[in-house]
């Protein structure tokens, strides 16, 4: 798999990365050794990004299971890899709360270092931004981080054009990770302009946004009753319908180009920035095989465009997230 710059940060990554979320939780029923098993072949295609977060775990696994998962897989591989990983959540479940504190940063690295079982993190996140806690004091802090050698490069969540720039000022950010794909363009107004002019990476997580676009779902039936999506505005009843029909439209262009709707998904995020990489959250290793082919694709300019004016932001239904999860971005 060939690589590409997370912009001007000098960290280098394949051009589909690997999201870890749903190995342990949010998708119905985890089956930790398949995760470990897709792992593992994802690095065997050349998948080098590999990213995670303490607060992926399940209540059958326990706080913090998909960082434990993501350190057993990487034994013996942990230098083939460049490891993501995230700060910001505090607590769990109902009593979770968005934590910037020097105190918790430094407390959260260590405890991640140690269920990841290395001795640095590649990329680091602030996962969620909290509005009682200055961005440059936060930013700071991840800067000591780099200083102790406990961490290499920085990265935001879903935060603003503004706080991403003024995070910028204190440090340079390798990567902003946001929810991008066809159905979920916001960033292109401000956010995706302001991190190519920082020269800024966008690592995309959602990118075949939730299965929505693989088209395979056509109803919530099938699914376990603790999947996130049964709870997601675009998969509600009246939503979901009209959603697929948009997906229908990018099927067309799937068919002529050869490939599944979510390799075009795909495709089409490698082609609109050479600094985006998507990390399709990956549960088995039919679908690792499949995401990974997809960056061998090559979409012609027509093609972009096509797609581009295939799904207006407009006519996708509900939103990308719930209010409650909503509430902890910054729009």
């Amino acid at each position: 798999m060939h690589r590409r710059e997370l912009g001007e940060s000098g960290l280098k990554v394949s051009a589909i990365g690997l999201g870890c979320m749903g190995m342990s939780e949010f998708y119905g029923q985890a089956d930790q050794s398949a995760g470990i098993r897709s792992i593992h072949r994802a690095i065997d295609r050349g998948m080098t990004l590999i990213d995670t977060a303490p607060s992926f775990g399940a209540p059958s696994f326990g706080e913090s299971a998909n960082e434990l998962l993501v350190g057993r897989a990487l034994r013996g591989r942990r230098d083939s890899v460049v490891l993501a990983t995230k700060f910001g959540f505090a607590g769990s479940g109902d009593d979770r709360v968005v934590d910037n504190s020097p105190a918790y940063i430094r407390r959260s690295v260590d405890e991640s270092l140690a269920r990841l079982e290395t001795d640095h993190i590649d990329l680091y996140y602030l996962y969620r931004r909290s509005p009682h806690v200055p961005i440059e004091e936060v930013v700071l802090t991840m800067k000591e981080l780099v200083q102790a050698g406990k961490v290499r490069h920085l990265g935001l969540s879903e935060v603003s054009a503004e706080t991403l720039r003024q995070a910028n000022e204190i440090h340079p950010i390798a990567a902003l990770q946001s929810e991008y794909s066809l159905l979920s363009r916001h960033i292109e107004d401000r956010i995706l302009p302001t991190a190519r002019e920082l020269g800024v990476g966008v690592v995309a997580y959602a990118p075949v946004a939730r299965g929505l676009l693989a088209g395979a779902l056509t109803t919530l039936d099938g699914l376990e009753p603790n999947d996130l999506r049964r709870h997601q505005p675009r998969f509600q009843q009246g939503n979901l319908g009209q959603n697929l029909a948009l997906v229908q439209r990018v099927r067309a262009v799937a068919e002529e180009v050869g490939c599944t709707t979510a390799q075009l998904a795909l495709a089409w995020l490698l082609a609109k920035d050479d600094g985006i990489v998507p990390i399709p959250s990956s549960t088995s290793r039919r679908h690792v095989e499949e995401n990974a082919a997809a960056a061998e694709i090559v979409l012609s300019a027509r093609l972009v465009k096509e797609l581009d004016e295939a799904i207006q932001p407009d006519e996708v239904i509900g939103d990308r997230n719930t209010a409650a999860s909503l509430a902890l971005m910054e729009l």
